[in-house]
């Protein structure tokens, strides 16, 4: 790790923060700390720019998934302006993690998320 270590945990932190956001307001508000205003969001099933396509995205995904939150699964490793960390979508009943993936983000100069590149490993059918 270089560093930037506390850069990037703080950028994967605020991510995280978003994507478990509980109301609108605090997704709003979460989306904007974490990404730039013309940040981009892609993944196999999703490609969006600007924070009210992102909170838009993930405002979808906790509909998918109620009762369900993002933990990271591992430490974040990056260098220069590139981070990368895996995740998991735990069910917070049971435990569960039926959706699995990593995240490879770029940082601007203010390190707020410039892009995120999502890959997923582990999706459950139909979904």
């Amino acid at each position: 790790m270089s560093e930037n270590t506390d850069r990037y945990e703080n950028a994967v932190a605020r991510y995280f923060e978003a994507w478990n956001a509980g109301d609108p307001e605090a997704l709003t508000k979460a989306v904007a700390a974490a990404w730039s205003v013309e940040g981009t969001y892609t993944d196999p099933l999703a490609a969006v720019t600007g924070h009210t396509e992102i909170a838009a995205l993930i405002a979808g995904a906790q509909e998918q998934f109620p009762g369900f939150a993002f933990r990271p699964l591992a430490t974040v490793d990056g260098h220069h302006d590139t981070a990368r960390f895996a995740w998991e979508l735990v069910s917070e009943a049971d435990g569960s993690a039926p959706v699995a993936g990593f995240d490879v983000i770029t940082l601007d100069a203010d390190g707020r998320i410039r892009s995120v590149l999502g890959f997923l490993d582990r999706v459950p059918a139909g979904a």
